[in-house]
């Protein structure tokens, strides 16, 4: 580990060097490029270096362990314990800032909330993680867009699509994928019965042009006319999208918006997300050595978490957490599941860094 940190600090030591440098200065996208570069390192190496200074102060102190004076020995000795426990902590830090970070953690994301078993209830519910994740971009200061939705008639969603824009949105919502149940009495439920109804949700990283090369040879766009619970004009004229990616089959459905050139727009950006995440997982697949290797990919066929309403209780399977807070919960305060949850699997990651 210690071989890796002295190679970053050089790294970190000629980049002060090229920013310095008047021709760098001048190009301003390369200045830039290793402005960032810097910037990433300068956490690990100021770690390291007071690491470096506290294992120094430690060494100081050995010799001091075997003065003549007593006091001064008892001195040296409560100094080094404070230090060894410094030092210990500053090495957990290292090997978390050491830990390879996930690409695409800074980017925005789509989300994919679909009803799955449960008829009308899991619409319903679909519809309460809909409103529940625009809460919590609201608390995070995010943008919220609409892609692609197909209302129920009694207020649910068959199906929701929308992007989250904001500061480092997919590092926050990554572990969201999966299958989350609901047990509640329905509405409609007059013997007061608890049901359970699942409702799966899909995140994905936003893909940039450049990163999924799409063949326009290898779509297939039709237009039709928006169906379903609608205000005015939505059913007039046919500006909703259909586009089939051929050499996947990869389907994307687009009628919110009034404009086909808009709803065509929103499509082709939830299609290059999907293309991006088969990518990745099919990457992951070849250099995993197992599915249990593959930390946090989000395995949308797996039951993550279950929303109690009877008992006000929120249970996230993965990391055994219980909380009696569902009310607010629902209402966007989800950092009590998600900070816990990252830091789980990032110190699984860790583990698997230092197996490898």
């Amino acid at each position: 580990m210690f071989d890796k940190l002295e190679s970053i600090e050089s790294r970190y030591l000629e980049l002060e060097k090229e920013l310095s440098d008047p021709a760098t200065i001048a190009n301003q996208r390369e200045y830039q490029r290793l402005a960032k570069e810097h910037a990433d390192l300068m956490p690990c190496v100021q770690t390291f270096r007071k690491h470096r200074e506290l294992a120094a102060r430690l060494e100081e102190n050995r010799e001091l362990l075997s003065d003549a004076d007593p006091d001064i020995r008892e001195l040296a000795q409560e100094d080094s314990s404070q230090i060894q426990t410094e030092l210990d902590e500053l090495e957990d830090e290292l090997k978390r800032l050491l830990t390879p970070k996930d690409p695409n953690d800074d980017k925005d994301v789509i989300l994919e909330i679909r009803a799955g078993t449960g008829g009308d209830e899991a619409a319903l519910f679909a519809a309460d993680l809909f409103r529940m994740y625009t809460k919590y971009a609201e608390l995070m200061s995010w943008k919220v867009d609409v892609l692609s939705s197909h209302p129920t008639g009694i207020g649910g969603f068959k199906e929701v699509i929308f992007s989250l824009s904001g500061n480092r949105a997919y590092s926050r919502l990554k572990f969201e994928s999966g299958v989350h149940r609901v047990q509640r009495v329905p509405t409609t439920e007059s013997q007061g019965r608890i049901h359970t109804s699942a409702v799966t949700v899909a995140v994905f990283p936003e893909a940039e042009e450049v990163e999924v090369e799409i063949e326009p040879n290898d779509l297939r766009v039709d237009v039709f006319r928006s169906s379903g619970p609608g205000g005015q004009s939505v059913n007039t004229t046919d500006s909703a999208v259909r586009i089939t990616h051929a050499p996947t089959g990869l389907v994307v459905i687009c009628q919110d918006e009034k404009s086909q050139h808009k709803n065509k727009a929103k499509a082709l950006k939830v299609l290059r997300a999907r293309l991006l995440d088969r990518k990745q997982q099919e990457q992951r697949d070849k250099t995993a050595e197992d599915r249990k290797s593959q930390v946090g990919t989000g395995d949308r066929s797996e039951r993550v978490r279950t929303y109690n309403f009877p008992q006000n209780r929120v249970t996230e399977h993965r990391i055994n957490l219980t909380l009696y807070k569902l009310e607010h919960v629902l209402e966007g305060e989800i950092n009590s599941i998600i900070d816990p949850l990252t830091t789980h699997f990032e110190a699984e990651s860790i583990m698997q860094s230092n197996h490898a």
